[in-house]
């Protein structure tokens, strides 16, 4: 069956699939607003929260350049120029951070990125759907946990005196592992965390997009005697990839952001020369120190990172094809 070529539109002209040339008259930005009221309505709460909490906070990070005083005001304080920035390039911590956090971030990409889409994959060949419905709700709920109660989950498995995993790791081993206090292990201590807590609630998005798969193509597979994996792998895997290119795109740009409250509850002494991140850096420096201008540059820095990483992982994708993300 050919495929229907769509209008094509230019200067304000249709050209219709049998050659004629029809004016498209546009609607005005009023007009069109009033049409579509409630869909403004709805996406109303979302845009106040962005404005009052994104970006008209963005306006103190002029403090960056300054050598801010909160009895002095922000713009009591003295201006000094790029002097916060070249304090932190130039200071000792700088290399620790950044390999810790890109250690755990590659980690993240690499150990947790790929099991929502499995686990999608997986549930979207249940055929049960009540059986279906459990499993989902089953792995969604550890999403809901606060990272409060996930840390202090972690500690009841694992710490040597009581903890399960220990004492069954003791019992073939004949001794335990302190991997609470291990500096080796808190990374990967950290992105199992976020599997266990977050593969369930992924899949939401990637579940949501295959359901618009084409029934018609795997019909005609089956037909042609395709089995489950063929259907997977040639069918499904390809009705996914512009969503699976787009939460890539927005993973990338988070790449200096690993989380403040999940890493700040499983570090300690023992382990915080692999523990301290930008996040965990920031509301040292900022908030128990009080140097709120070189912690307000520490932050700029990870930000102006993530929007170069987001532009750049989104030109790649354009270059190789796919939609991108805007």
């Amino acid at each position: 069956m050919a495929k229907e070529k769509k209008p094509k539109i230019k200067n304000g002209m249709m050209q219709m699939p049998d050659g004629r040339m029809m004016r498209v008259q546009k609607m005005s930005t009023p007009a069109y607003m009033k049409q579509h009221l409630w869909l403004y309505l709805l996406l109303l709460p979302g845009a106040i929260y962005f404005i009052m909490f994104r970006y008209i906070p963005m306006g103190g990070l002029v403090i960056a350049f300054k050598d801010y005083s909160p009895f002095k005001g922000i713009w009591g304080s003295p201006w000094v120029g790029l002097y916060q920035f070249q304090k932190f390039f130039t200071n000792g911590d700088f290399g620790m951070l950044l390999t810790n956090t890109l250690g755990i971030s590659l980690l993240q990409l690499v150990l947790y990125f790929p099991m929502p889409i499995i686990l999608s994959l997986f549930l979207n060949e249940v055929r049960h759907n009540g059986y279906k419905r459990v499993v989902q709700t089953l792995v969604y709920i550890p999403h809901f946990v606060s990272w409060v109660i996930v840390a202090s989950l972690t500690y009841q498995l694992f710490n040597v005196t009581d903890g399960i995993i220990n004492q069954l790791y003791a019992m073939v081993t004949g001794h335990t592992f302190n991997i609470l206090s291990n500096a080796s292990t808190f990374w990967g201590l950290i992105v199992g965390q976020d599997i266990w807590r977050e593969t369930g609630y992924g899949t939401i998005v990637f579940l949501a997009a295959l359901s618009g798969a084409d029934q018609e193509q795997y019909e005609a597979a089956r037909v042609d005697g395709a089995g489950r994996w063929s259907l997977m792998w040639h069918i499904t895997l390809p009705a996914i990839r512009s969503t699976i290119i787009m939460m890539l795109i927005m993973r990338v740009g988070s790449v200096l952001s690993t989380g403040y409250e999940q890493i700040f509850l499983m570090r300690n002494d023992l382990n915080i020369a692999r523990a301290e991140t930008f996040d965990t850096y920031t509301y040292t420096k900022g908030i128990t120190q009080g140097m709120y201008s070189y912690s307000s540059a520490v932050g700029m820095f990870k930000s102006i990172v993530g929007m170069i990483m987001v532009m750049s992982a989104d030109r790649i994708a354009k270059a190789c094809g796919e939609s991108g993300l805007y």
